[in-house]
C-alpha cells in the first residue's frame, strides 16, 4: 500500500509522540507499505515555524532530512495534483490539507491524517 502522511502525523511519527495510534505506527513501519512525504508538508512546517517558532521546532530542511533518513518517498508537488484539487468538494478549506487530499488522490495513495473531516472525502482516507 503506498501511504502519504499528513503534515502532523509525519512530525508526530519523527518525534514519537504518544497521539500517533499504533495502527498507525504499524502501518508506517509495515515494510510492504511505501511511505511518503509531501513537499507540501515541508512548505506547511516552514510556514508554521516563522509564525510560532517556539511550538515549531523542527525547520523543514531538518524535517526532509528526518523524512528521507526514515526511508520515506519525496512526494513533489505536480500541475496535475493541482488539477486534482478541482475535483475536491469545499469539504476543507486549510490549502495544505487541500493539496495532500488532491496528492493522495491523484496518486491513488492512502492518506493518513487525524483531521476528523477527511474521511468525508473518501476511502482513501485512513484516520490516524
Amino acid at each position: 500500500m503506498r501511504l502519504l502522511l499528513d503534515t502532523h502525523v509525519m512530525l508526530w511519527a519523527m518525534l514519537g509522540d504518544g497521539r500517533l495510534t499504533e495502527t498507525v505506527r504499524q502501518a508506517i513501519e509495515d515494510e510492504r507499505n511505501e511511505v511518503y512525504f509531501s513537499v507540501v508538508s515541508l512548505c506547511e512546517i516552514s510556514l508554521k515555524r516563522a509564525a510560532h517558532p517556539d511550538r515549531m521546532s523542527v525547520d523543514a530542511a531538518g524535517a526532509r532530512e528526518a523524512f528521507l533518513a526514515a526511508g520515506y518517498g519525496e512526494l513533489p508537488f505536480l500541475s496535475s495534483h493541482a488539477e486534482a484539487m478541482d475535483g475536491l468538494p469545499l469539504l476543507h478549506r486549510d490549502p495544505f490539507d487541500r493539496m495532500l487530499l488532491a496528492q493522495a488522490k491523484a496518486e491513488g495513495m492512502h492518506l493518513l491524517s487525524h483531521d476528523n473531516r477527511f474521511p468525508a472525502y473518501g476511502d482513501f482516507i485512513i484516520e490516524a
